[in-house]
């Protein structure tokens, strides 16, 4: 089996190549943090979205990082940079659509819609490309949503979504153990994002960043996931804002 070494200036696998690692939803605040870094922790970085004007701001802040344009309502077209792959180290499924409708108001596209890019999406990128991963020994990481997100009046199609996100992730983990990949869940509380901003707005309740999780903390948590020592991993773990008095 493959083993990771650490160096001072990047991130190396035991032949010495440089570990490359996909981001999903980088044009998003979680996936734009995770970009940013896994790139200062040395990863050559392929950062995947639909935003191409927000991808190429992006990267051209970031060293080690390529744009992949990337739309997961059709993740069946993949782009030649991706199923070319020989090797991947890590894929950090960010992306996500969070509207939020009574189950009456929620037509069927909207529920294809959040089902494909939230769980579909994911479930096809990582079949196509595991056996890039496999040669790599590397590890998957599911974004999820906050711990207990369950039965939410107003939002059944991306609760539901979560849920099937969260067997993806179990099911894939249990198949690929006995070829060494890993495969880490994590469930992030409230993350200051445009996105939960959107969803509050919608619910009606109100936004302080102040009181959410910064996008950057959740970001050093995937990658201390990511960057542990070969004889341990976590499954899946649970981040939480701070309470404040």
């Amino acid at each position: 089996m493959l083993r990771r070494r650490w160096t001072v200036c990047g991130r190396y696998d035991s032949m010495g190549l440089v570990r490359t690692m996909l981001i999903t939803g980088a044009s998003g605040g979680i996936g734009a943090a995770v970009v940013r870094a896994a790139a200062d922790h040395g990863y050559r970085v392929m950062a995947a979205g639909r935003d191409a004007l927000r991808l190429d701001q992006l990267c051209a802040e970031t060293p080690q990082t390529t744009a992949v344009l990337l739309d997961l309502r059709r993740p069946d077209d993949l782009p030649d940079s991706l199923i070319e792959l020989d090797r991947l180290d890590a894929i950090v499924h960010c992306a996500a659509v969070a509207d939020v409708a009574s189950v009456e108001d929620t037509p069927y596209p909207l529920w294809l819609e959040t089902l494909t890019v939230n769980v579909a999406a994911a479930a096809e990128i990582t079949r196509r490309l595991l056996p890039a991963l496999r040669n790599a020994v590397g590890h998957v990481v599911f974004v999820n949503a906050a711990p207990d997100t369950h039965a939410v009046p107003r939002w059944s199609a991306y609760a539901a979504s979560k849920v099937a996100l969260r067997e993806l992730a179990d099911s894939l983990r249990e198949e690929e153990a006995c070829l060494g990949l890993r495969v880490t869940t994590i469930y992030p509380g409230s993350t200051a994002t445009e996105l939960l901003q959107k969803v509050r707005a919608q619910f009606g309740r109100p936004f302080n960043p102040a009181d959410c999780i910064q996008p950057a903390t959740l970001a050093s948590v995937v990658l201390t996931v990511l960057d542990m020592r070969d004889d341990a991993y976590l499954p899946e773990l649970s981040v939480l804002p701070t309470p404040r008095p």
